[in-house]
């Protein structure tokens, strides 16, 4: 059910999480053995909720439900991920609509997320068009990355500085100088530098 009037459906703020970073914010839960095709399984802590919305890949608002990224991620198969527990969580403990707007892209290092890159831009665009109007409010940037900055010596040790980089520079562009970063950073043995 797409909606582009959320003051119609509650008179209250609607509360706005990005989502961004790389697979695992994306959501692959559900697709480990079968890379092509996601299970459908979708755990009771990530079911639809009609107070739950999310802004699709044309920028309209949805109602938000697995896999929240299948319209951003397109190069993989995308299934469950942290934003709907989240979501619902948040749920559990606040009134009015919530927001979620997606941008993660797997397989991404953080420099890819830097100003003036295409998904540091996407992300920002699609931030800015999700709060458009008085009547929404971003609260903060859940961001799940880190993997893909393992590869070598030389990222793992400037993730800190880019990763300082990225927050001052969100929170600048979108003018919320207090912006909450919710961050987890993943790494892995995989990756482990050379």
């Amino acid at each position: 059910m797409e909606t582009s009037l959320i003051a119609d459906q509650n008179p209250q703020k609607m509360q706005i999480f990005i989502l961004a970073g790389q697979s695992n914010m994306a959501g692959r839960g559900g697709v480990g053995n079968h890379p092509k095709h996601w299970d459908g399984v979708v755990p009771p802590e990530c079911r639809p909720d009609t107070s739950i919305l999310r802004l699709n890949a044309h920028l309209r608002w949805e109602t938000a439900r697995e896999p929240l990224h299948a319209d951003i991620d397109t190069k993989k198969t995308c299934g469950v991920g942290p934003g709907m527990p989240f979501a619902n969580a948040v749920r559990k403990r606040a009134s009015g609509m919530l927001g979620l707007v997606p941008c993660a892209v797997g397989g991404t290092g953080i420099k890819e997320w830097a100003r003036g890159k295409h998904l540091y831009e996407n992300m920002i665009k699609r931030a800015k068009e999700s709060a458009k109007g008085n009547n929404s409010e971003i609260k903060a940037l859940l961001w799940y990355q880190g993997e893909s900055d393992t590869r070598t010596k030389h990222e793992a040790e400037a993730y800190r500085e880019n990763m300082e980089k990225l927050i001052h520079n969100v929170r600048s562009d979108l003018d919320l100088p207090s912006l909450a970063i919710i961050q987890v950073a993943l790494a892995s043995g995989e990756g482990r530098y050379t």
